[in-house]
């Protein structure tokens, strides 16, 4: 059989997820949330970033670990936010590369211990903790505690939330304002539009070396509607087209293709 690599010439498949750091596309909104984002770190804040699933907050936090400096910022990523407020601390300690002691109390004094010891050899530690919309209320009502060094006048550590829309619903709520005061920057990414939609696929396209419009203007339309304006769902869309295409012998996508593949 056919592959689709060798039916329209591509290098590879153009619609996968491994890439890159270096190479992560990035519409203007998203490149303006990178560049608020690694601001704030190297001012030392803290901050939440929203949004539906699938619209490109992991492409964000990749791009901004590309951006910043290994010698001066420490960043741990966390995405298992479904834990008690023991094992959470023990998971962060793993991450941290410390010893998992048996207490919360033990658990969260190593924590805190080696994010002092870091701000002394000048590394800003920088936690992030995805899907955090899943943490447990008594986790997320611990975290502001984290957060205080020198009585609360120490900027030692930022922690960086991410999660769906519902994560800044649960901030709001009057038992977590102490750490929703805390983050100084509350951010959210919006679906693509059309334009940028459009701007995805030809870039996709071409790294896998195609010169050529594969998906006509009104498929590339029905694609954003369809999809939300989500770069999971763009991409599942447009792999199940070429795959479509390839067994029909086409080389060019139009409406009435994407229309059978959302009907599958």
């Amino acid at each position: 059989m056919t592959t689709i690599e060798e039916h329209f010439g591509f290098s590879h498949l153009p619609f996968h997820k491994a890439i890159a750091d270096d190479e992560l596309w990035l519409p203007p909104s998203k490149k303006n949330i990178v560049d608020t984002i690694c601001k704030a770190i190297e001012r030392r804040h803290n901050l939440v970033l929203t949004g539906e699933p699938g619209v490109g907050k992991t492409c964000v936090l990749r791009a901004v670990r590309h951006r910043l400096s290994d010698a001066e910022v420490r960043l741990t990523y966390c995405h298992n936010a479904t834990l008690s407020r023991r094992d959470f601390y023990r998971q962060l300690c793993i991450a941290l590369d410390l010893s998992a002691s048996a207490t919360a109390a033990a658990l969260f004094h190593a924590v805190s211990t080696h994010v002092t010891e870091l701000g002394r050899d000048r590394i800003h530690p920088v936690i992030i903790l995805d899907e955090a919309q899943l943490l447990r209320p008594e986790t997320l009502e611990h975290l502001h505690i984290l957060l205080n060094y020198g009585w609360d006048s120490q900027p030692l550590l930022s922690l960086v939330l991410v999660g769906l829309p519902e994560l800044e619903d649960r901030l709001r709520l009057r038992r977590n304002r102490a750490l929703y005061t805390r983050l100084s920057h509350r951010l959210r990414i919006d679906p693509l539009g059309v334009e940028d939609c459009a701007d995805y696929i030809a870039v996709r396209l071409n790294d896998a070396g195609c010169q050529n419009d594969v998906f006509t203007r009104d498929a590339v339309s029905m694609i954003c509607e369809a999809s939300f304006g989500t770069l999971r769902e763009i991409d599942r869309i447009c792999q199940a087209a070429l795959a479509r295409a390839t067994d029909q012998g086409r080389t060019v996508i139009e409406r009435t293709q994407i229309s059978d593949v959302l009907k599958s």
